[in-house]
């Protein structure tokens, strides 16, 4: 970043889209007006997004209405990946039970196999993604196909979805029901973190560099390291600044920022772990029992602070202010115990 504008090193943003561009069906806020920037900027972007309820025209159509202009050609969905993934595994025609919204339906279809909603149509696969009306129904005759050998495919495991009532049961936690009832994992798992959807992206940049825009340590931010590619949390979603200090290696990310306007705000953004030399102005002492932050300056540079502590291999916290500005910083990140 070397003290300039974040998103003046990249050639492309890839943004998650729940928690990140809007919650649900609202926009978050600034979200309209820094993508709208990065538009008025002739800056390209791509949206990678876990949520299988959706076809990357209706998602398109979501973002125009919410005042974020998008294109079908720059949605990614898992929805569509896992689709492909077994239309090009699959013989033309091939029954595909499907666990799922209505859009998965249509993706299958498009994908040139039968979308089939019972065990007793023979379905050599089932693929399973998130739908608000998926029940136990739908789960036992997935449980029947599996077992009399259908590959079984998710379009992610996300635990939990963000909602403005907090986190709400994601296709994880179905796919985790069926896992208890079958005694084993799906075959394949298509969505993030898994690498497939942020790679496709990235190669839209022409030869440049992309950055990964997410708010969850285990989907975004994992997926973007397991691509290759820098990633900025953003704290407007799952994941909050206690679950960052604890994160292991492989879910860390290059940059947080409170929400999208880090991307444009060099005051607004900071880099994670803190270099050695510099804690903007705040000091951490650890301890077996509990750590203290002391100092002033930026909340980020303090969680920054923390982040390079606990990542060195102290176990974290909790912590406790040793000056006025550390317990405001403290209440701002939600470490306040």
């Amino acid at each position: 970043m070397s003290g300039g504008r974040l998103v003046d090193g990249y050639a492309l943003v890839v943004f998650d889209l729940d928690g990140v561009i809007y919650l649900i069906d609202q926009p978050i806020p600034g979200a309209v007006e820094t993508v709208g920037r990065l538009h008025g900027e002739g800056r390209a972007v791509a949206y990678a997004t876990n949520n299988a309820s959706r076809r990357a025209a209706d998602v398109a159509d979501l973002l125009t209405g919410m005042g974020v202009p998008a294109r079908p050609e720059e949605v990614l969905t898992s929805a569509a990946a896992a689709a492909q993934l077994l239309g090009e595994r699959l013989p033309a025609g091939a029954p595909v039970l499907v666990v799922g919204a209505e859009a998965l339906r249509a993706e299958i279809s498009e994908a040139g196999l039968k979308p089939v909603a019972t065990a007793d149509e023979g379905p050599v696969a089932v693929i399973q993604g998130y739908g608000p009306q998926v029940g136990w129904a739908d789960l036992a005759e997935a449980a029947v196909a599996v077992r009399a050998g259908a590959t079984w495919v998710a379009t992610n495991t996300d635990r939990t979805l963000p909602s403005g009532r907090g986190p709400l049961p994601g296709n994880g936690a179905l796919v985790a029901a069926l896992a208890t009832a079958l005694g084993r994992d799906p075959d394949e798992i298509v969505g993030k973190p898994a690498p497939e959807l942020f790679a496709t992206a990235a190669r839209r940049a022409d030869g440049g560099a992309a950055v990964v825009v997410g708010d969850r340590l285990d989907t975004d931010i994992e997926g973007a390291n397991r691509a290759g590619l820098d990633s900025l949390l953003v704290l407007t979603g799952v994941s909050d600044a206690a679950e960052l200090l604890a994160a292991p290696a492989e879910r860390r990310p290059t940059y947080v920022s409170w929400d999208l306007t880090g991307l444009f705000d060099v005051g607004g953004v900071v880099r994670v772990p803190a270099p050695d030399a510099d804690h903007g102005g705040w000091q951490v002492s650890t301890g077996t029992d509990e750590w203290r932050l002391s100092g002033a300056g930026r909340e980020l540079d303090a969680l920054a602070a923390l982040c390079a502590a606990a990542w060195r291999g102290h176990r974290a916290g909790p912590v406790r202010p040793a000056s006025p500005a550390a317990g405001q910083a403290l209440a701002r990140l939600g470490l306040v115990s």
